[in-house]
């Protein structure tokens, strides 16, 4: 069945640059070469289909002339139908490097081909592995011309079984529906689009097309009338509105019609785009023009009106589609359109390619400059949306790629993602530099711990080898239960260049960190154990000394201890467990009753420091095992030779010295300076847990100089990504304690501020 299309014509004015389709007056110089030597080299030669390597050329020849391709890509097209019988070596030696470029390009995708075919041939109809192979197609093509190259070699392959009347395998029909029609709707080739989609659908589902295009035919001759009819009234309008247009029937293409009826679920006659004309007006302003023009004289269909014009679709078409009543209540559809506009519909980015050919020998070089400008503008776009494709598909963002830079050429741009195969050809997409290592976690998290070798390309490569594009990938990994199993250490080395995704570097992280876990768990299980052998506490739980620590679990309590964050005195005095309730006989709590007694009733001295109950002049020490602040309550200590050393009631080592000689208990209370300048400091130990980065330290100075603290001791360590941070802070009292443990809390990290106390 033939495509309808009916033209009246209001002839704008004339524009030699904008005439499309227009072909060059002689061939170019290396395609007489480029034919000459295939048809010595492959003269009796076949593709898979069948089809000639000679007739397979000269197709795609004439398919890369309709969209106005450049002299290297149509001489490539030529060198690709060879195949193998043309080596890389005679290319590189007969032809420029920008062929050999194109010609090695679409024999790495024909090979994608080859390894992405599921298991009978067939491609798996998966819509997630569809994605991913035009994504890898995309990538694997360094040059956009490639792909150009592989839609117009499939469009031949299909025309050719339309005109032999052999049916293509299963594969073919559903790699082209699935992959390449929509890669060539993505770079805006629709003229390749659609005749890519209504072939595959002919032969993917022959009842199907036959019966579509049966009910399309029967009321062909009524249609026809009514779209002559429609475009004589539109010319007339428009004349009489003073624009110049160009008014035409628009084609139809079966597989859009049967995919919009299959999705909104219509009739064939409830399709509104069945019968439609497109209008071509000289700019933007007579699309407005002319769209007011034909909405006054018909009924418009608001609901399917899109103004593509304001808001171009991602591929870059640009156009106003409208649907009106006719007279008769019938609907018809409308496209208005400039001619750019028109000729980025037809041809997409190879619209692009006239610019360079046609500005030359015309003597403008305002004009060449310009169009050399907008081809570059517009491969700069498309570059971007190529390295950003990934990422608008819902992959992860690139990491550590380099910046895409001014393309040099026609369409070259850096890659930042890779595409490599599974021996299964499952596609996987990694980050550009990826290695063997950063595949295998991908993959699994556990592959990676167990990887110890690999194979690229069935040879054994490093683990640090750098992937390319279109690589298939096997892991070797270690035997289950062989001792050998878990990432190295090295994986870690950035020098080394093992790693190169985030994800691997997590991954590895996590099993080293999950590794520390457990060490730190047997060494403190092996401490608490060992000091309750000592105190002949064996039968003491594990649960309950957890608890009179402040410890959720055992697990917990075995690592504080392991880090040293429960020091050994504190533990032993846990293990020993709480002092019993002194009885009323018991000399050091009468002492400290007495002491406690006496400093109620005598009033506060005035002074600095530490007022012992009772004793004048007498030296006093704040304690290093407790610290205490005021106004922490506090009791006294005799020293021998060093004073009376001041406890925060409630510590351990106090109340084990005051069992042991409570004759030497002192009641003491803090003292209040004379003046406010004469406040003295006291140092407390501070404990801040925080994710470890770059400028953490820092950040936890500031707080302690902005709240003018002077720190007089500084130990930090780091494992498994978490800083463990310990200071000794002279504060004048507890209100300035709390004041800086807020605003630890709040710096950006830190999990844990909290005075320790032992």
């Amino acid at each position: 069945m033939g495509k309808e299309s009916i033209r009246t014509v209001n002839p704008p004015a004339s524009d030699p640059a904008s005439a499309a389709g227009t072909l060059p007056a002689s061939e170019p110089p290396g395609l007489d070469e480029a034919m000459a030597l295939l048809r010595g080299l492959c003269a009796a030669q076949r593709n898979r289909s069948g089809e000639p390597a000679i007739d397979h050329a000269q197709g795609m020849v004439a398919i890369l002339r309709e969209l106005q391709a450049d002299e290297p890509t149509v001489v490539a097209a030529v060198l690709a139908a060879g195949g193998a019988a043309i080596s890389a070596e005679r290319v590189k030696a007969r032809f420029e490097a920008d062929v050999a470029t194109l010609v090695e390009g679409m024999r790495q995708v024909l090979r994608l081909r080859e390894i992405t075919r599921g298991p009978q041939g067939a491609s798996q109809a998966d819509p997630e592995r569809a994605e991913s192979l035009r994504r890898m197609l995309l990538a694997m093509a360094v040059d956009i011309r490639v792909v150009i190259l592989r839609l117009a070699s499939r469009l031949q392959t299909l025309r050719w079984h339309a005109a032999s009347r052999q049916p293509p395998t299963e594969a073919v029909c559903a790699e082209t529906l699935e992959v390449l029609a929509p890669l060539a709707n993505r770079l805006g080739l629709w003229q390749l689009k659609w005749e890519l989609e209504d072939l595959a659908f002919r032969f993917q589902s022959p009842d199907i097309y036959r019966d579509l295009a049966r009910q399309l035919e029967a009321k062909r001759h009524e249609r026809e009338a009514f779209v002559a009819d429609a475009i004589g009234l539109l010319r007339e309008l428009l004349a009489a509105g003073g624009l110049a247009a160009e008014v035409s029937g628009r084609p139809k293409h079966l597989h859009s019609i049967w995919t919009k009826m299959r999705g909104k679920r219509l009739a064939l006659e409830q399709v509104h785009d069945l019968r439609g004309v497109r209008v071509i007006v000289a700019d933007v302003r007579d699309c407005y023009a002319a769209l007011a023009l034909i909405h006054a004289r018909f009924t418009p269909v608001h609901s399917e009106f899109d103004d593509y014009i304001a808001r171009p679709k991602p591929n870059g078409y640009q156009s106003l589609h409208t649907v009106v009543l006719a007279d008769d209540g019938r609907s018809l559809e409308v496209q208005i359109r400039t001619r750019e506009m028109h000729r980025f519909a037809e041809y997409g980015v190879a619209s692009h390619w006239r610019y360079k050919e046609r500005a030359a020998g015309q003597g403008g070089a305002a004009r060449a400059g310009s169009a050399q400008d907008e081809r570059i503008a517009w491969m700069r776009q498309l570059l971007a949306w190529q390295r950003e494709l990934g990422e608008r598909l819902g992959a992860p963002p690139a990491e550590g790629a380099p910046p895409l830079a001014g393309p040099p050429g026609p369409a070259r741009a850096a890659p930042e993602r890779i595409y490599v195969l599974t021996p299964q050809a499952r596609v996987i997409e990694l980050p550009a530099g990826s290695t063997p290592v950063d595949f295998a976690y991908q993959l699994h998290s556990t592959l990676g711990h167990r990887c110890r070798g690999a194979r690229v390309d069935g040879q054994l490569v490093p683990l640090n080898t750098v992937l390319a594009n279109g690589q298939t990938v096997e892991i070797l990994t270690a035997r289950p239960g062989a001792g050998s199993e878990g990432p190295s250490r090295d994986w870690l080395n950035p020098q080394l260049g093992y790693v190169r995704s985030s994800r691997a570097r997590h991954k590895v992280r996590q099993w080293f960190h999950a590794l520390d876990l457990e060490r730190d768990v047997a060494n403190g299980r092996e401490k608490v154990e060992r000091v309750l052998a000592r105190e002949g506490r064996t039968a003491l739980s594990f649960d309950e000394l957890a608890a009179r620590l402040g410890q959720s679990d055992p697990q917990t309590l075995f690592v504080a201890v392991a880090r040293e964050e429960i020091g050994p005195r504190l533990l032993e005095e846990a293990v020993r467990g709480p002092a019993s309730p002194p009885l009323e006989t018991d000399p050091a709590a009468a002492a400290l009753a007495a002491a406690a007694q006496r400093a109620r009733s005598r009033p506060r001295a005035g002074g600095d420091g530490v007022l012992v109950m009772g004793v004048d002049l007498l030296l006093t020490q704040v304690a290093r095992c407790c610290r205490p602040v005021p106004p922490d309550p506090i009791c006294g200590f005799v020293t021998r030779g060093r004073g009376v050393s001041v406890h925060r009631a409630g510590c351990a080592s106090f109340a084990q010295m005051a069992r042991r000689a409570p004759e030497r208990v002192l009641a003491v209370d803090w003292g209040e300076p004379a003046r406010a300048d004469e406040r003295r400091g006291y140092e407390v130990d501070l404990r801040v847990v925080a994710a470890d980065r770059q400028g953490l330290l820092r950040d936890v100075s500031e707080v302690f100089a902005r709240d003018r603290l002077n720190v007089t001791a500084v130990r930090t360590r780091s494992r498994a990504d978490t800083a463990h941070m310990e200071f000794t802070v002279e504060v004048p009292d507890a209100a300035a304690l709390n004041r800086a443990l807020a605003s630890l809390r709040a710096v950006a990290g830190v999990s844990e501020a909290s005075r320790r106390l032992s």
